[in-house]
């Protein structure tokens, strides 16, 4: 018998409601800045998949490749029997734990996107009909009530995406998922690494276009939810390297003076030529680095899992004492 679960903490106009504010504020701000979260519309999670498929774009295959070769080692070392994942999406990169988990009992998928938690349900309690599926549709960046479920859990954040919050952002998401465990509770945490600036930069400026399309979308959402008028040539995708950050930079750099309305804000943004959007942070890290943090948080660092390439790695982190 399957048991799927969904529990809502978001209003159905909660996301309008945080567009509305993350453009008013970011297109007033100096500089110029809106959260990469936007990017991800319908079209903007098909080129997302595209890019993952890309030569340039290592960081998907590097993370699939520990996963394959370390599921087992992971399931074992965490002895999780609740496995909670920040960002789920299509649970597919997590199906290579849910499959090395046999006494895995709970799977608490955390989204914003009711369809791809109901979707990723579906197909995981058809090959896995006695888990047990208990959906969050929530904002993972927000405080977060997990159902109860038995212990030790094992909460899973993939993909690199810590790298997408600045520094001050990450000191307290991590402590907010350090609040979320218990004693012996883990947390696997997907990092990508400092490499060469070519092989980074190359990696979010591909040949073929497709990653600068994906940033132009962030404008088409805008137009499409907010009433706004950006044309997507008028702007150029741009990608650097911050050496002393140690993280890259995705922008949109305007190509001419111009002004944009967003009829919905009663909005007018004036863009000198030259003038650009910072759209992503994407930073890159040393293993000392995320030991430190993690460190701050209250989290213990005990594995930590690379790639034969060394370019991605997987952290397992455990919480240990009281809370604070």
């Amino acid at each position: 018998m399957t048991s799927f679960q969904l529990t809502r903490t978001l209003d159905e106009d909660a996301a309008e409601t945080a567009l509305r504010a993350d453009v008013l504020h970011g297109l007033t701000h100096t500089p110029k800045v809106l959260p990469p979260k936007w990017f991800y519309d319908a079209r903007g999670s098909e080129l997302f998949e595209e890019i993952t498929r890309l030569p340039e774009y290592y960081p998907t295959r590097a993370e699939r490749e520990i996963l394959l070769e370390r599921a087992r080692e992971i399931a074992a070392v965490s002895g999780a029997r609740t496995l909670v994942e920040l960002g789920s999406g299509s649970s597919e990169k997590t199906r290579h734990l849910i499959e090395a988990m046999p006494a895995l009992d709970t799977y608490v998928p955390v989204d914003v996107s009711e369809s791809a938690l109901r979707g990723a349900a579906t197909a995981l309690l058809a090959d896995h009909p006695g888990l047990r599926v208990h959906a969050l549709l929530a904002d993972f960046t927000r405080a977060l009530e997990l159902p109860d479920s038995p212990g030790p859990r094992l909460v899973v954040f993939l993909g690199g995406t810590i790298g997408n919050l600045l520094p001050p952002e990450r000191a307290v998401f991590l402590a907010a998922v350090r609040s979320m465990l218990s004693p012996g509770d883990a947390l696997l945490m997907g990092t990508d690494l400092v490499k060469d600036e070519a092989v980074l930069v190359a990696a979010y400026d591909d040949a073929r276009g497709v990653t600068a399309e994906f940033n132009k979308n962030v404008l088409a959402v805008i137009n499409r939810e907010l009433d706004a008028d950006f044309h997507t040539a008028d702007f150029e995708h741009v990608a650097v390297w911050n050496r002393e950050q140690e993280w890259i930079e995705m922008r949109l750099r305007a190509r001419s003076e111009l002004t944009v309305k967003v009829r919905a804000l009663d909005l007018v943004v004036p863009f000198a030529e030259g003038e650009e959007i910072l759209t992503e942070v994407s930073a890159k890290f040393r293993q000392e680095g995320v030991r430190k943090e993690l460190a701050a948080a209250g989290l213990e660092l005990t594995r930590w899992w690379t790639d034969t390439a060394g370019r991605f790695a997987l952290s397992l982190s455990v919480a240990e004492g009281p809370v604070g």
